[in-house]
């Protein structure tokens, strides 16, 4: 296979993580973009990257990029990601994607029209704890699905001057902590959820900083998702089966399931895969991709989870300050 050439556009926690992960195979970090340029300079002199660009629109430009990391605001990730695209970069951004269904739509298309890969950087789509868990759900063992019940909560300083909380930067829980838990579900859910209903609690920027959602799909599996910025729970999510249940504890990036089968009431322990490859199983999957190898991206998951959380705004009244 081919050695891709990687950018970072952006370079905060996940572009160090970036990084680390290329390590892992011998490769280094081709290039680094951020908006603040002294930043940049000294991300590249702690990694010995190669290049650094003085405007960070010269990512786009460059011949040698082949794959460009988004990790920059929610709220940028739009424009990034059509001048990336534009210019014949896979993209591979952070989530969440973009800011609302609308813009992903926009992204999709010129991703295709451009024969591109763009894919969101959801850990739990590329664990391979989730591979080997589709293959036991697979074989019939566990029967069909019921119920879905998933847990994320954080306790971020009270700060309404920090991201998680700021509307300038699309701040709240549904885009920085809710992504996961909605794609959590859609792993396990047979279909998308066609009927969705909340509760919200907003903080005092107008953002979402606590939520209950209900979801169904058209086969009746239901998902209960509890979120909050400022109430720490445990990451646990648990798919119900007819015969047995499937309990995660720190889904995003989880190497150990338990199955406890009910009928024969006993429990059985998988795991496989390591926390902290996370990143490196996302190189792998978006490499295989482009290659042509398989195209194990789940764009269409994302896709779904983007409308499922428009959706959910919507009925919020939530907008942001780009969409007002």
């Amino acid at each position: 296979m081919k050695e891709y050439r990687w950018a970072t556009l952006g370079c905060g926690v996940i572009a160090n993580q970036l990084v680390q992960a290329l390590s892992q195979q011998g490769r280094t970090l081709y290039a680094v973009a951020n908006r603040t340029y002294e930043k940049a300079v000294a991300f590249a002199q702690k990694y010995n990257i190669e290049k650094v660009y003085s405007v960070i629109e010269d990512v786009f430009t460059d011949e040698n990029v082949d794959i460009i990391y988004i990790s920059t605001p929610h709220n940028t990730h739009i424009s990034y990601i059509i001048q990336a695209l534009k210019n014949g970069k896979h993209v591979l951004c952070e989530k969440s994607i973009t800011l609302n269904a609308q813009e992903l739509q926009q992204a999709v298309h010129l991703a295709k029209q451009n024969n591109l890969i763009l894919a969101e950087a959801m850990t739990i789509y590329h664990m391979p704890l989730y591979q080997k868990l589709n293959e036991v759900i697979q074989n019939g063992t566990l029967g069909a699905l019921r119920f879905v019940q998933v847990n994320f909560g954080s306790y971020k300083e009270y700060d309404m001057n920090n991201r998680f909380f700021n509307k300038n930067l699309a701040g709240g829980a549904l885009l920085d902590i809710g992504v996961y838990a909605l794609s959590f579900t859609r792993w396990f859910f047979t279909q998308k959820p066609d009927n969705i209903l909340s509760q919200v609690k907003f903080a005092p920027t107008g953002v979402d900083e606590q939520a209950g959602i209900l979801l169904m799909n058209q086969n009746e599996e239901m998902a209960t998702i509890s979120l909050s910025l400022h109430a720490k729970q445990p990451k646990r999510g648990i798919a119900a089966y007819e015969k047995g249940y499937i309990e995660i504890y720190d889904y995003p990036r989880a190497q150990q399931a338990t199955i406890y089968h009910t009928e024969q009431n006993k429990k059985e322990v998988i795991e496989i895969g390591k926390t902290e490859y996370a990143l490196l199983y996302e190189i792998m999957d978006m490499e295989k991709a482009i290659s042509g190898e398989k195209n194990v991206m789940c764009l269409q998951y994302s896709i779904d989870v983007m409308e499922q959380m428009t959706a959910l705004r919507k009925q919020w009244g939530l907008k942001y300050t780009e969409e007002e």
